[in-house]
């Protein structure tokens, strides 16, 4: 298996240090690029191609949310994962707009940000499951318009598998049904929701109260 090239954009030296030091002992990972903003992040990449950035949200001369847009536009080979904090909830659906395909806890064992970086680097989305419970959190203590009773229940069916991390073929074998109607199934969730992706789907299916966390 070949290294997966890791970029690290985050305005705390000390942060990124840390965050090198250990991915740097996983044999499979090779952080090749580390910057305090998204603007150094764009030029280090024209130099050293990656294929996962953990994107800190907050950063000076430009955030992650541009950075995120930017890259997906300019190498959209290339996948973000963003970096957060509690307290950040009004960011994660700027970011799932932007592009970001994982989010994961700044506070997160080693462990789990491999699994997150393993799993986007394979094309899936990987959200924290404490990041997932505090924005269910934050949505249940507000008044919410829930939009789901447009959908299906083939679609209802659907979108909670997606939300499982199956991939089309996965959910095909699960429900018993052609791959090519799970692939139909999706493009009308997509268009049904209003989601440009995966994780707006995921994030969709939260505010909508479809999934329990």
């Amino acid at each position: 298996m070949d290294k997966i090239r890791i970029a690290l954009a985050d305005d705390h030296q000390l942060f990124r240090n840390g965050l090198k030091i250990l991915l740097g002992s996983y044999a499979d990972f090779d952080v090749r690029a580390e910057v305090s903003n998204g603007n150094e992040l764009l030029r280090a990449l024209e130099n050293a191609p990656c294929d996962i950035v953990l994107m800190d949200i907050s950063m000076p001369e430009m955030d992650g949310v541009e950075a995120t847009g930017k890259l997906t536009r300019q190498m959209p080979d290339i996948r973000v994962i963003a970096l957060s904090m509690y307290g950040e909830e009004e960011y994660y659906y700027r970011m799932v707009d932007a592009g970001a395909k994982g989010f994961i806890l700044k506070d997160s064992d080693i462990s789990e940000v491999r699994d997150a970086i393993v799993a986007v680097y394979k094309g899936g989305n990987y959200f924290s499951q404490k990041l997932l419970y505090h924005v269910i959190k934050r949505i249940k203590n507000r008044e919410q318009e829930v939009k789901s009773s447009s959908l299906s229940k083939r679609e209802r069916e659907i979108l909670l598998k997606i939300c499982e991390g199956l991939s089309n073929h996965e959910i095909a074998d699960a429900l018993f049904i052609s791959k090519r109607t799970v692939d139909k199934h999706r493009a009308n969730l997509l268009a049904k929701t209003g989601s440009k992706n995966t994780a707006s789907l995921i994030l969709y299916a939260i505010k909508n109260r479809l999934i329990e966390i």
